[in-house]
């Protein structure tokens, strides 16, 4: 379904921002789809063109010095708003594979895990410090839950049993289910 996720070695994007919402992540007008393909592109697309659809040469998203980096680091209750499932699609398109915060709103948590991108809620101190350092390389570990950045920087986190192992295999829920569809059949078959 996704590529699994194990470790992820990447530099940050930041977006000091709190409350950035679902809208300011995918904005609505953009929701005509129901494909995963394609809504990168238009990822923030209100912070990162003007309203001739110019791109912005502040941008914090785009620019070579944020080339190929797949971990956002954003202010606190990222992905609040609507349940869109479209934000953690175009999040993903644009490139992105773990989304780190003190705080991820539960409804784009769960539909971001659905979707093979890892959200990564850590301390305070340590979010702090990772958002006063635009670029920095991480390091995040599924497996041991843990969260490296140099010397001074390592966090523990946690992902719902179910939810990490799908990551770690790549899967989303239904398929994690059709995966074992002969050990489902075999189980039923030997209660009927």
């Amino acid at each position: 379904m996704f590529e699994p996720f194990q470790r992820l070695k990447s530099g940050t994007v930041v977006l000091r921002q709190a409350n950035i919402d679902t809208d300011q992540i995918i904005p609505a007008r953009f929701l005509t789809t129901t494909s995963r393909e394609g809504l990168g592109e238009n990822a923030f697309y209100d912070w990162r063109y003007d309203d001739a659809g110019a791109p912005c040469e502040d941008s914090p998203l785009d620019g070579p010095e944020h080339e190929g980096h797949a971990i956002l680091v954003a202010g606190p209750n990222f992905g609040c708003g609507s349940s869109r499932e479209h934000a953690p699609w175009a999040l993903s398109d644009f490139g992105f594979r773990a989304v780190v915060s003190s705080d991820i709103a539960d409804i784009f948590k769960s539909n971001a895990l659905k979707n093979g991108l890892l959200p990564v809620e850590i301390d305070a101190e340590t979010h702090a410090k990772l958002l006063d350092r635009p670029g920095r390389e991480v390091t995040i570990d599924l497996e041991q839950g843990l969260l490296t950045s140099g010397n001074d920087i390592e966090a523990r986190f946690t992902v719902e049993p179910f939810a990490r192992q799908c990551l770690l295999e790549g899967n989303d829920p239904l398929a994690y289910l059709t995966d074992r569809m002969d050990a489902i059949t075999a189980y039923e078959d030997a209660r009927a």
